[in-house]
């Protein structure tokens, strides 16, 4: 059967990652190693992205330029806080990994986008 690879986008709210203390963040981290081991066989990468406040946005100037601001590139209070790249068999297989992510079930608000790779 033919694999196909799925980016996982978390979309949490930054401000519950960045005020919990050392014990949740230790929790969450290790959700997500024991996810991680889980799911070794289909994972291809994952990275937790830094905050939004050390992004830095490149957007064109409308002139043929360039305009780069530092900061988010929207303020929301959902942002991209990680993703993962697996590699499965079919969408509803990315789903059911998507689905026991360990963000679900803190907060009531997190999601997480599924979409195929070329």
């Amino acid at each position: 059967m033919a694999m196909a690879r799925y980016l996982l986008l978390i979309h949490d709210n930054e401000a519950d990652y960045e005020t919990a203390d050392d014990t949740a963040r230790r929790a969450l981290d290790a959700a997500h190693e024991a996810f991680s081991r889980e799911h070794k066989d289909v994972i291809v990468a994952a990275e937790h992205l830094q905050p939004t406040s050390t992004a830095t946005v490149v957007r064109e100037d409308g002139a043929g330029g360039h305009l780069v601001t530092d900061g988010p590139y929207a303020e929301t209070k959902e942002a991209l806080g990680g993703y993962y790249i697996i590699d499965v068999s079919d969408l509803d297989a990315a789903l059911a990994v998507a689905k026991r992510l360990p963000y679900f079930g803190r907060t009531g608000d997190a999601a997480v986008e599924v979409r195929p790779l070329h």
